[in-house]
């Protein structure tokens, strides 16, 4: 499901890489990420009918760095051809040189199978990971390499706080969202 949502592939920070590697590759890529970055820790969002899913990593949870983040990424590498992987991984450490330090909520993957802006599965899948943000009181980020979807996460209190552009890949908005105060 989460690899016919990003069929177009311009979805992806990595899209030099996964421009071109069959769908199997990206399959495998994302099933590498839920079974060792997501699942463990509860922070996957679906809808009752499969129709996307968010991946979240919450507070607390160790982010892969350096090699650690790499290594999951390797098998699609060879799609990209050797300056196609050198900008991939150059975007990725400029991406994480910009992840804030303080303890928050990371949107890593949202992967509605309906455009962003149908809106209302999309927004169904934020919900649930929102509301722990502002009932624990921690802001949330996350990094978009599609423009129009700036709109969407901006109507959900996320902010552009940095543009990443660099020559042959996409440009990577990140954007922080703070906590909202329970409403009376």
């Amino acid at each position: 499901m989460l690899a016919r949502s990003f069929d177009d592939r311009s979805r992806l920070a990595l899209c030099a890489a996964l421009r071109e590697a069959p769908r199997r590759r990206l399959e495998a890529y994302i099933a590498i990420q839920l079974r060792t970055d997501y699942l463990a820790f509860g922070s996957v969002w679906t809808t009752d009918r499969l129709e996307g899913a968010a991946l979240w990593a919450p507070p607390g949870k160790p982010m892969r760095t350096g090699l650690s983040a790499i290594i999951p990424i390797l098998p699609l590498l060879r799609y990209a051809g050797a300056r196609g992987a050198w900008r991939s991984i150059a975007l990725l450490s400029a991406v994480e040189e910009l992840h804030p330090k303080v303890p928050h909520w990371y949107l890593s993957v949202l992967g509605p199978t309906l455009p962003i802006s149908a809106g209302g599965i999309a927004s169904a899948l934020m919900a649930p990971a929102l509301r722990r943000c502002d009932e624990g009181g921690f802001g949330a980020y996350l990094e978009s390499s599609k423009e129009r979807n700036l709109a969407f996460y901006n109507r959900h209190g996320f902010e552009v706080t940095n543009e990443i552009a660099r020559r042959g890949a996409p440009t990577v908005w990140t954007m922080w969202r703070e906590p909202r105060p329970a409403e009376p």
